[in-house]
């Protein structure tokens, strides 16, 4: 154990590192789709449906296929000779893709909820689409996204275990390795299990901080008072 340990550490550190990056990514690409679905022009609003759809219908591991061996393929017939991908790369975007096909859902529900009287007032207030949607609109989807957008990001941690497939040293590739050496198989993906264990549980308690604090100044009242 003690002579994996740094490996083991460092394939976590990578792990955390790929969800990262595919949050981030998916959050925005999430965004984008969920303005495309809303949006009243049909030649944006298809084509978004389209890509959240096929993204929701196929499996990760597949998604993940096609972006890892698909856009090498591509650049490999663009170029005129061999080109890979990044593994770090093609994980963080295939995930992230995954991620924004469901935040895109998220956000969208976000923001059908919140009253169009809002914005057509504070129109009338004379403040610019940018300060509308920044200062009324972001504050209040935040909060009303937080909670599914927390659950998907749980699912994001562990579904990074799947770019171990595409040669990327994550947490289970180190353990893999660590186990065929070592013949403990039990025992190494037990340790990993433990690691995916620590990042949900971190994440659940970061997760209701953030829970607490956008609903902070939110008060709640009995229908008899």
């Amino acid at each position: 154990m003690l002579h994996s340990a740094p490996q083991l550490i460092a394939g976590l550190l990578i792990t955390l590192q790929v969800a990262l990056f595919a949050l981030l990514f998916g959050l925005g690409l999430g965004m984008v789709f969920a303005m495309g679905e809303l949006t009243h022009s049909k030649w944006l609003r298809w084509p978004t449906k389209l890509i959240t759809t096929l993204s929701r219908g196929l499996p990760e591991i597949v998604v993940l296929f096609l972006i890892y061996f698909g856009v090498s393929r591509m650049l490999t017939h663009w170029a005129g000779y061999y080109i890979e991908i990044n593994a770090f790369v093609a994980g963080s975007v295939a995930l992230g893709l995954i991620f924004a096909s469901y935040a895109g859902q998220v956000f969208r529900a976000a923001l059908m909820a919140i009253p169009v009287g809002q914005s057509e007032a504070a129109q009338a207030l004379g403040m610019t689409r940018f300060s509308i949607f920044y200062r009324i609109i972001l504050p209040q989807a935040w909060r009303y996204t937080l909670p599914g957008l927390g659950n998907l990001w749980l699912v994001l941690l562990k579904d990074t275990s799947l770019v171990s497939l595409i040669g990327l040293a994550d947490l289970m590739t180190q353990a893999a390795l660590a186990a065929s050496f070592t013949h403990q198989y039990f025992y190494y993906y037990l340790i990993a299990a433990l690691g995916y264990l620590v990042l949900t549980f971190v994440s659940t308690l970061i997760l209701k901080w953030l829970t607490d604090r956008v609903n902070r100044h939110t008060y709640s009242f009995d229908v008899g008072e």
